[in-house]
């Protein structure tokens, strides 16, 4: 399903889609976009379980047991996908700085912000944190554990268009965590809305509430 949340931007709810499925298609809306006939998309789906590698993941950060792992040309380090987490790749034009490049860490602010807004609609509280490996938005150290991850980000930009995004942890399985170092870091954890909320919070009834905030990724 294709929908229009604003003027400039359209969204299609993807359903299940395997890794590889998705990538071709994020090439094929990325070339589209770059020429002009194709509007800016943002595709929201799961994965089946899989492990990607961004291109700054170590040989020690990967899975232990051998579970073989996707390597991909997004920044950052490892991660999971897989059900009950949504994902979102949103393939849209960036404005451009004095020089003529795309403004990246702009587009990660925006979509941290959309996260944290979607995040507190339903009741979590959420935020940045400073620091190498600390893109995504967390939940601060608190009497029930350390600082914990609840959505990653992982982005590449090409002709100042973006690829890749972001994966929301709604009801996962996070035992698949625990095979790999998610993003690299040692001294946190991750976690769910599920998990923090204490209810099941279903992949249903998070997306309409990011379709509601993903214009927050348009710069104005």
């Amino acid at each position: 399903m294709t929908s229009i949340v604003s003027p400039a931007l359209a969204v299609r709810r993807a359903g299940t889609v395997e890794y590889q499925t998705a990538w071709d298609e994020q090439r094929r809306l990325h070339a589209g976009v770059v020429e002009g006939s194709e509007p800016n998309t943002v595709l929201l789906l799961e994965h089946p379980s899989v492990y990607t590698a961004g291109k700054l993941t170590e040989p020690w950060e990967r899975p232990f047991d051998g579970t073989p792992v996707v390597d991909v040309d997004r920044g950052g380090k490892i991660t999971w996908h897989g059900p009950g987490q949504l994902v979102g790749y949103p393939i849209i034009e960036l404005p451009v700085q004095r020089g003529g490049l795309a403004d990246v860490v702009a587009h990660v602010r925006r979509t941290e912000q959309m996260l944290i807004d979607v995040c507190a609609e339903l009741g979590v509280a959420t935020t940045r944190i400073k620091g190498n490996n600390r893109s995504g938005v967390w939940v601060r150290e608190d009497d029930r554990g350390p600082d914990r991850k609840v959505a990653a980000i992982g982005i590449r930009v090409a002709r100042n268009v973006s690829l890749h995004g972001f994966a929301l942890n709604c009801n996962p399985d996070m035992t698949w965590f625990d095979r790999i170092v998610p993003c690299g870091i040692t001294d946190a954890s991750v976690t769910s809305l599920s998990a923090e909320l204490g209810r099941e919070v279903t992949i249903d009834e998070v997306l309409p509430i990011v379709e509601r905030h993903l214009p927050t990724l348009l710069a104005v």
